[in-house]
């Protein structure tokens, strides 16, 4: 692949003299406009020469085209011989998942921005209205083009003002992966979901046909329960993690055939933080940086990327095992959402009989968190108005205990669209499953083995509240003495009663849900 790649040496100053000329009279540039003495060159990713002429690149003729989950990609007409796009840049409405909207800025009425896609050797004329309230301007990251053209305010163009339409136009004379965002007020501007992707396709593509094609705008937002606006002067505590602008559950799927050829493209334009993006079940080889295609002998294999703050990567893999496959950020907060941050810590606190004492005063009291946050988002608690639970979904086998940033690979046999198959059913015997006596016994394992190491209640200085009084994880002991306080009850347990949190009239002898809220029932001490 490596031989494949023509990557030409081609000089900036080659690359902007004929445009900066044009400009300044006026002029509409022309591609033979971009050409001029080459000096102090530079390795850019392309496949054609810039002096040669292309007509504009055709979706399914020249390229295949890239699908952005939960997105759409930009609609262009050709005047000329030129790409012509228009985005404008407004307020809205946006879904993040189903219970949780808030008011974005962005363009076409979406965030991310519809995705530009273009081919190698195509010149673009992209139109910028503002419907905002305030100045904006469009910065294309990563695109080499005239410095007039770059979109920061005060640097390299004035402000578009609200009603203002501006003209932006260049040739492309490179590819990759790419994004355009704001460059007015950025932390305002970009914190509210102004970005996009943009993608340039080689003009002579090398290397294996890719089958199906993702793009993935990764952010972050700072949206308190309750509240419809995300708060842009957040630096740290982001609580809302996101994929082309939505959290799991509201994240679609990507889907896949068999053994397809699979590019992701990631981009980055979150405020603050970096994000390591891991695939389950598949070894990918990360092939394309913001800098361009990796030679082949430098790709790395593996299954998580980085994909930093600003920077984009493009990861490759053959699909060949059917079923649903987790991807997420491995950042674990990340794949959290809103009620999963900022709370005490509970963990390993026995409450005793504190729930029925508070429900005196504070009916529909219960403690939370003594065993972590797995299962809350599955309890039918209610969360305020406009928000999220911390976690997931129903899925097959029970709950997913995952949030924001985290959306599932489909790969199935038969042949697919984009839409969501349903959930993979997987062949009998290859589903983790609880061991039996005869399996147990058959291998060997003694359950009841002893494990070295102190116990919680023998550490110097470390209190165990277990050993006042019968314990609420006592009673859900799973009769492992690794996980069983020591000093648990060593007769057989009592039966176990269930109740409702919210109503406490509400009981059962087992874990179901209460008729009245619809919450799941939870042991009673």
């Amino acid at each position: 692949m490596t031989n494949a790649i023509n990557q030409h040496m081609l000089s900036r100053r080659r690359l902007m003299t004929g445009t900066a000329a044009a400009l300044a009279t006026g002029a509409v540039v022309s591609p033979s406009m971009l050409m001029a003495q080459s000096s102090s060159p530079l390795p850019i990713a392309t496949t054609v020469s810039a002096d040669e002429k292309f007509p504009p690149g055709e979706p399914g003729k020249d390229y295949t085209p890239v699908h952005t989950p939960n997105g759409v990609t930009a609609p262009f007409k050709v005047v000329d011989g030129v790409k012509v796009f228009h985005l404008i840049a407004s307020e809205f409405e946006h879904e993040f998942a189903p219970g949780l909207t808030a008011i974005c800025w962005g363009y076409d009425g979406r965030t991310p921005g519809p995705t530009l896609e273009a081919v190698e050797g195509d010149h673009l004329r992209i139109y910028v209205t503002n419907r905002l309230p305030a100045p904006t301007t469009v910065h294309w990251h990563g695109i080499l083009l005239p410095a007039g053209m770059d979109g920061v305010t005060g640097l390299s163009q004035a402000p578009i003002q609200p009603g203002e339409t501006f003209m932006y136009e260049f040739k492309l004379n490179q590819y990759g992966t790419y994004m355009y965002h704001s460059h007015f007020d950025e932390m305002t501007q970009q914190g509210l979901g102004m970005m996009g992707m943009f993608i340039i396709h080689p003009r002579k593509p090398v290397g294996p046909k890719i089958d199906r094609d993702f793009a993935i705008m990764l952010s972050e937002w700072a949206i308190e329960p309750g509240t419809r606006r995300p708060n842009t002067l957040e630096m740290t505590d982001f609580n809302v993690l996101t994929m082309n602008s939505r959290a799991f559950p509201g994240t679609a799927p990507l889907v896949v055939q068999k053994n397809q050829r699979v590019r992701i493209r990631f981009g980055n334009l979150g405020a603050m933080h970096h994000h390591p993006i891991h695939l389950h079940g598949f070894t990918f080889r990360i092939t394309e940086t913001d800098g361009g295609p990796v030679p082949e002998s430098a790709q790395w294999p593996g299954n998580t990327v980085l994909v930093t703050v600003g920077a984009t990567r493009a990861v490759e893999f053959v699909a060949d095992a059917p079923g649903d496959w987790a991807m997420h950020c491995h950042m674990t907060h990340h794949a959290m959402n809103q009620m999963g941050h900022d709370v005490p810590n509970m963990i390993g606190v026995d409450a005793g009989g504190l729930d029925s004492q508070v429900r005196s005063v504070l009916p529909g009291y219960m403690t939370m968190g003594q065993h972590g946050m797995g299962g809350m988002g599955d309890m039918g608690m209610a969360v305020p108005h406009n928000s999220l639970p911390m976690v997931g979904m129903e899925g097959p086998f029970g709950y997913i205990d995952m949030g924001g940033m985290f959306t599932i690979v489909k790969v199935r046999d038969a042949e697919v669209g984009f839409d969501d198959p349903g959930w993979y059913e997987n062949p009998p015997g290859t589903v983790a499953v609880a061991a039996t006596a005869e399996a147990l016994r058959r291998d060997g394992i003694n359950v009841d083995r002893k494990i070295d190491g102190p116990r919680p209640s023998e550490r110097a200085g470390t209190p165990d509240a277990s050993t006042a009084a019968p314990t609420h994880a006592a009673s859900h002991s799973d009769g492992n003495p690794a996980t069983t306080p020591a000093t648990a009850p060593t007769s057989a347990p009592a039966a176990v009663a269930y109740a409702c949190p919210m109503h406490p009239e509400v009981t059962d002898d087992e874990a179901s849900r209460c008729p009245k809220c619809g919450m799941k029932l939870v042991p009673q001490e």
